[in-house]
């Protein structure tokens, strides 16, 4: 099988050397890629959002199978696209479709569908700018700290944690009406916090079916001691320490059980990775968030444990007898830590020479935003 994924992160970088195993694979490409996946695959230089781009390359490469990393080109519909070509509705997309990828693509979206389902998550209400004098009441009523959510994708930074009122109702007001998060934010969902502790699951879904993935915890702060600002996430670890036998088995009757039949009941015909974004409080699962694809930097540790061929799902997705697939994990532990350019998450110096790789012993080294340059 010919294989495309799609982005450019550690992620698909992970995806590109877990797939490179696989004895059903015959070609792998990688757009647009980084330095690391070009070792392991060719990549392709082109934009995620350019679907006529896409279906050039998916065209003159044979491609039978496409991995969407991100989460933007399929909120922006690329799975939708693919299908509606006559030329291309033969591929296998593992992605959800518009309709699926608003369970990332609007947080108020993913917490009505919640309601719906009787699917545990905090308490919150939805407010828009001609409501913010509501949306003001609704705060005075929560106890501090206070959770501000846009509504759209915003690049990571659009979930605000603010312990005072007045400062509260500052970023709302900048968020509803003067687009600080830009169209993301035209909406905002206000949340009651929940104490806990988080973790991640995931599930690889066939519209019917799925499978549990191992889980994973992430690390966002960018100092030592959880302090510092937060980032895109500078570490995980795989599997989670206080997840035990009960808690997951809750996870997955509570929450992943009923998010599957859920999108089934609503005629949504999803497909592909799905991330449940949880908090643990007093060791009962609540659902912050989800996401369509898989997570940035979990993915790194959660592959590396997968003992089952990813190609060999995917096929079964494709053939649908996903549910007949056993996915055997392996007990070891896994954990990844980000190499970053100093400053960051603020300013930060880019192009920096990168030394040393050869010499990392009994570990993998995955890239994210690096590129070879022959001149240095």
């Amino acid at each position: 099988m010919n294989v495309l994924i799609l982005g450019s992160g550690a992620r698909e970088h992970a995806f590109a050397y877990q797939l490179a195993t696989s004895s059903l694979l015959k070609t792998l490409y990688i757009a647009p890629g980084n330095a690391g996946t070009a070792q392991i695959g060719t990549n392709i230089s082109l934009s995620l959002t350019d679907f006529k781009a896409v279906k050039k390359a998916l065209i003159t490469h044979q491609i039978d199978i496409v991995l969407v990393g991100p989460e933007v080109p399929l909120v922006a519909g690329i799975h939708d696209f693919i299908a509606s070509d006559p030329e291309l509705k033969h591929l296998l997309v593992i992605g959800p479709k518009k309709e699926g990828a608003q369970l990332e693509g609007s947080k108020a979206f993913a917490k009505e569908f919640m309601i719906r389902h009787q699917i545990p998550t905090a308490k919150y209400r939805s407010f828009t700018g001609d409501s913010l004098q509501e949306a003001f009441v609704f705060l005075e009523h929560l106890k501090p700290p206070y959770v501000l959510k846009a509504d759209g994708l915003a690049a990571g930074k659009g979930v605000l944690i603010l312990e005072d009122i007045d400062k509260a109702k500052d970023e709302l007001t900048q968020m509803l009406t003067q687009e600080k998060f830009g169209l993301a934010g035209h909406t905002v969902v206000i949340e009651e916090y929940l104490d806990g502790i988080e973790m991640s699951c995931f599930a690889l879904v066939d519209g019917a079916d799925y499978v549990v993935l191992p889980n994973a915890k992430d690390y966002k702060r960018i100092g030592e001691g959880d302090t510092g600002l937060n980032t895109g996430g500078m570490g995980a670890i795989s599997p989670v320490p206080f997840a035990d036998a009960t808690l997951l088995q809750k996870i997955e009757q509570q929450i992943i059980k009923p998010t599957i039949q859920g999108l089934q009941e609503e005629g949504i015909a999803y497909q592909g990775f799905l991330f449940f974004g949880l908090m643990i409080v007093r060791n009962e699962p609540f659902v912050i968030e989800y996401n369509v694809r898989m997570g940035d930097p979990e993915t790194e540790v959660v592959l590396p444990r997968l003992e089952t061929d990813l190609l060999t799902l995917f096929k079964a997705i494709k053939e649908h007898n996903l549910a007949e697939q056993f996915v055997k994990v392996t007990p070891l532990s896994a954990a990844t830590v980000m190499a970053v350019s100093g400053g960051y998450p603020e300013q930060y110096e880019k192009g920096k020479v990168i030394t040393g790789l050869a010499n990392s012993k009994n570990s993998d080294v995955f890239h994210a935003g690096t590129q070879h340059n022959n001149d240095v």
